[in-house]
C-alpha cells in the first residue's frame, strides 16, 4: 500500500546501510538536508535514493532494497517480473518493412514518472535491391513475425541498480527496429512498392499508445537509441516534444541520448561503388535512401538544408538545429563509421596509410563534437554503448557514462529553474563534468576501454597486442613523439 511504501522510505536509507557510523551518518545528513537539485516526491513516486553516498558498500545497499522490495510485492509474486513484455500497436496501418505490425516491448515501474524510450539500430537498406538482400538475411529487422515475446533489458535498460546506477526504476520501453530507414520514413506498403517506410510514423504510434498507461503524467521522457537508432533520436527528439506539446502535456520534459549514432559524410579510405549497404559511402548510401524511404527530417534542419536534407543525418549538422536537449555518446573509433569507410580490420596488420586515416578519424570526430554542450567520448575502438552490461566500467576523466548522464540530468533539472533562455546553455552544476571527451591519440589509448578481441580467433588481446595488430610501429611513433619507445609503451599500458 502507499502507506507501507513511504515508511520504507522513510528508514531505507538510515537502515539498509551497513559500513560503519560514519557512512550512516553520512547518509543520514544527505536525507535531513536533501540538495537542492533533487526532485520532489509527489505520491508514492519510487524511490528517490542518490547512490553516491554509499559506492563503498554498494552491494550490500542493493540486496537491502531488492529485499524490501520482494516484500512489498503479495507473497504470491514469488519473483518480480523484469522482462519486457511486446504488445504489437492497435493503429494497424502502421507497419514494418514487410506489412506486418510494428509494436514495443514494455516493463512498466508504477510509482515512477520517468520513461526511458529506446530506438533499436542495425543499419539500413536503400533501395530494392539492398532491401531484398535485408530481408533474406536479417528479416527480424524489416518484419515482426518472429519476434520474441518477452525482452531483457541491458545497460541502460537494466531494471537492476548494479548494471543500471541512474535509470533502474525507470518505465522502460524497447521499440525494434523494422523499417530499416533510420527512423525516418513515413510511407505505407502500396500496390506500386515492395516495402512500407514508416520509422517516424512507429516513434510517433508508441508514443500515443503510451500515453494511455501512464506517460501522460510523466516528468521525463529520454528517448535514446544505439547506432542507426542513435540517428533516430537525432531526428525525432523534437517530433517526439512536439507532438506531446500540441497534445497539451506540456508537464513532460523530452530528451535525447544518441548513441554511436554521429556519423560523419567524410571521404571513404578507398572509394567504392555503392552496390551493398556496408560499403556504400555514407553520404551515397542516405541521398539514395531519403528518397526511397520519404524520409522526414526535422523541420529546423530541413530550413537550413532545403534540397539536401540528407544532410540531416549527419549528427554535427543535425545537432545545432535542435531545440531538445540531447546528451552524445559516441566512440572516438567507431566500428561502423571505419567499416563504411572501408577500413576493415579482419586478419591482416593494417599499413601506415590506415593507420593514419584511423587516428584522422578520431581528430575530425573531435572537431564535430566542439560544441556538443553534453558528451561522453572515449577512445576506443567499438560500437554501442549504452546496452551493454558492462557500460558502467568504460571511464573518460574517471568518470562513468551512468555518473555522467545523472550529472546531465541535475543541470537540466537546475536549468528549469531558472528559466534558461536556450535548451543546449547548461549552467554546471558544482562537481559536474559535461563535456567528457579523451584527447590521447590512439584506438584504445583509453584504459577502461572494452576489451579487444581478435575478430579471426576470438582471443582477448593487450593494447600492445592489438596495436601490434593494427600495424602499429612503436620505434617510429616514439620517434615521431621524442621520446624513447620504452617511455611510449608505459605509457600505453597505463592508458595516459
Amino acid at each position: 500500500s502507499q502507506g507501507t511504501m513511504e515508511t520504507h522510505k522513510l528508514f531505507l536509507p538510515s537502515t539498509a546501510v551497513r559500513g560503519g557510523r560514519a557512512q550512516t551518518r553520512r547518509v543520514q545528513q544527505q536525507q535531513q538536508t536533501p540538495p537542492p537539485y533533487r526532485e520532489r516526491v509527489e505520491g508514492a513516486e519510487s524511490f528517490p535514493l542518490d547512490f553516491t553516498a554509499v559506492e563503498g558498500n554498494m552491494d550490500n545497499f542493493v540486496v537491502q532494497i531488492k529485499n524490501l522490495a520482494q516484500s512489498l510485492y503479495p507473497c504470491s509474486a514469488q519473483k518480480l517480473d523484469q522482462d519486457m513484455k511486446l504488445h504489437f500497436l492497435k493503429n494497424v496501418s502502421v507497419t514494418c518493412n514487410d506489412g506486418s505490425p510494428a509494436g514495443y516491448y514494455i516493463k512498466e515501474s508504477k510509482g515512477s514518472k520517468r520513461w526511458l524510450l529506446f530506438l533499436e539500430g542495425g543499419w539500413y537498406c536503400f533501395d530494392s535491391q539492398t532491401c531484398e538482400s535485408r530481408y533474406e538475411t536479417m528479416r527480424r529487422l524489416m518484419s515482426s513475425t518472429k519476434w520474441p515475446l518477452t525482452r531483457t533489458g541491458r545497460g541502460i535498460l537494466s531494471p537492476q541498480p548494479e548494471e543500471n546506477p541512474h535509470w533502474w526504476n525507470a518505465n522502460m520501453v524497447f521499440i525494434p527496429y523494422c523499417s530499416s530507414d533510420v527512423w525516418s520514413g513515413a510511407t505505407p506498403k502500396t500496390d506500386q512498392s515492395d516495402y512500407a517506410f514508416m520509422g517516424s510514423l512507429i516513434i510517433k504510434e508508441v508514443v500515443n499508445e503510451l500515453l494511455t498507461k501512464g506517460l501522460e503524467n510523466a516528468k521525463v521522457l529520454l528517448l535514446a537509441g544505439s547506432s542507426a537508432g542513435g540517428t533516430g533520436v537525432l531526428l525525432n527528439v523534437d517530433q517526439v516534444a512536439e507532438q506531446l506539446e500540441t497534445q497539451g502535456y506540456t508537464g513532460v520534459q523530452v530528451r535525447g541520448l544518441a548513441d554511436s549514432g554521429w556519423f560523419l559524410d567524410n571521404k571513404q579510405y578507398k572509394f567504392t561503388d555503392c552496390l551493398d549497404t556496408i560499403s556504400c559511402a555514407p553520404t551515397e548510401a542516405i541521398k539514395r535512401g531519403i528518397r526511397y524511404w520519404g524520409g522526414l527530417v526535422p523541420e529546423s534542419c530541413r530550413q537550413a538544408h532545403v534540397g539536401e536534407e540528407w544532410n540531416c543525418f549527419f549528427g554535427y549538422k543535425v545537432y545545432p538545429t535542435l531545440k531538445s536537449p540531447v546528451f552524445v555518446a559516441q566512440w572516438l573509433f567507431d566500428e561502423a563509421q571505419l567499416t563504411v569507410d572501408n577500413i576493415h580490420l579482419t586478419g591482416q596488420p593494417i599499413h601506415e596509410g590506415q593507420w593514419r586515416y584511423i587516428q584522422k578519424l578520431g581528430q575530425e570526430l573531435r572537431l564535430t563534437l566542439r560544441d556538443v554542450t553534453a558528451m561522453f567520448a572515449p577512445a576506443c575502438l567499438s560500437h554501442e554503448l549504452i546496452t551493454r552490461a558492462d557500460w558502467t566500467d568504460i571511464r573518460v576523466k574517471g568518470i562513468s557514462l551512468p555518473r555522467a548522464l545523472h550529472c546531465w540530468d541535475r543541470s537540466l533539472h537546475h536549468n528549469l529553474h531558472i528559466n534558461s533562455s536556450h535548451s543546449h546553455v547548461t549552467p554546471p552544476v558544482r562537481g559536474c563534468l559535461l563535456q567528457l571527451i579523451d584527447s590521447c591519440p590512439w584506438p584504445h589509448c583509453n584504459p577502461s576501454c572494452p576489451t579487444i578481441r581478435d575478430q579471426l580467433t576470438g582471443q582477448e588481446m593487450s593494447v600492445i597486442q592489438f596495436l601490434k595488430h593494427m600495424g602499429f610501429d612503436v620505434q617510429k611513433m616514439a620517434q615521431q613523439q621524442g621520446m624513447e619507445p620504452k617511455k611510449l609503451l608505459g605509457m600505453l599500458n597505463n592508458g595516459n
